[in-house]
């Protein structure tokens, strides 16, 4: 099997770094008692982890990723897949993987390590994650990107289905730290053709604001829009060197998972 980057795996050793502010989501075993003792805060003994490559896995768990069309999974159960298999290579290949989890905050941080032990721990919270919440992967990705502060991988995972704009600004800020960045846009078939047929009422899954319509009158311009928004976000990740891939629902799952590691091998 491919794996997720080019370099072979020299060794692996961990050494002691520096100390930072304990953030949720840190394992209490890392924090330094000592320090806090003289301090009365908490600190975690930050470790450099020798590896080929670090990595930080966002999962978007807004709402929005709860939806599925008749005999699909929900983009979200579709990005815990992604999220785990792309967790598992790397802690496999010796690597660190990290994971965050977000919809218009971050919900939950777990750093970068690259034991097997603390596979498991992201598994456990991947396997948990129900979405809620309005999604705003601007505001999240950016407080995110805050946080790392050294090159890596940065992978994305989320439907994306917000301001253009303002996804593609925030975005661009995974980039400063030279950080390869990878996206996958999941959507439903449906999202994609609007293949509705009958008069119906859509409910949007983070407000429950409802609208009639008939889909048969507005569905070109539907087409014409989503293709629109989707090749925006597209061309904008490409052309600031960021590996975008579209995922459909419909798709099994090592479809996309080939695809983007054919164009790392």
């Amino acid at each position: 099997m491919l794996g997720l980057h080019r370099s072979p795996y020299h060794g692996f050793s961990i050494e002691f770094s520096q100390h930072r502010p304990y953030i949720q989501g840190d394992s209490l075993k890392d924090v330094d008692w000592k320090i806090y003792g003289k301090t009365d805060r908490y600190f975690i003994k930050q470790y450099e982890e020798e590896t080929n490559l670090k990595a930080h896995i966002l999962l978007d768990t807004s709402g929005s990723m709860n939806y599925a069309s008749e005999g699909q999974v929900t983009k979200l159960e579709y990005g815990k897949v992604l999220a785990s298999v792309l967790a598992f290579m790397l802690i496999k290949q010796n690597d660190a993987a990290g994971l965050y989890l977000y919809s218009d905050r971050i919900e939950k941080v777990l750093p970068p390590k690259a034991t097997r032990s603390y596979l498991d721990e992201i598994m456990r919270s991947i396997a948990s994650v129900k979405g809620s919440g309005v999604s705003d992967t601007a505001g999240a990705v950016a407080g995110i990107a805050d946080k790392i502060t050294r090159r890596g991988m940065i992978i994305v995972i989320s439907d994306f289905l917000e301001d253009a704009d303002s996804i593609l600004e925030s975005i661009k800020k995974l980039t400063i730290t030279k950080s390869k960045v990878v996206v996958f846009q999941i959507l439903d078939p449906l999202e994609r053709n609007f293949g509705f047929t009958k008069d119906a009422i859509f409910r949007d899954m983070e407000t429950g604001l409802e609208m009639s319509t008939q889909p048969q009158q507005i569905a070109a311009a539907y087409r014409e829009a989503f293709n629109t928004f989707t090749a925006k976000i597209k061309s904008g990740c490409l052309n600031s060197g960021i590996d975008y891939n579209m995922v459909d629902t419909s798709q099994p799952f090592d479809v996309p998972l080939s695809a983007f590691l054919r164009k790392r091998g």
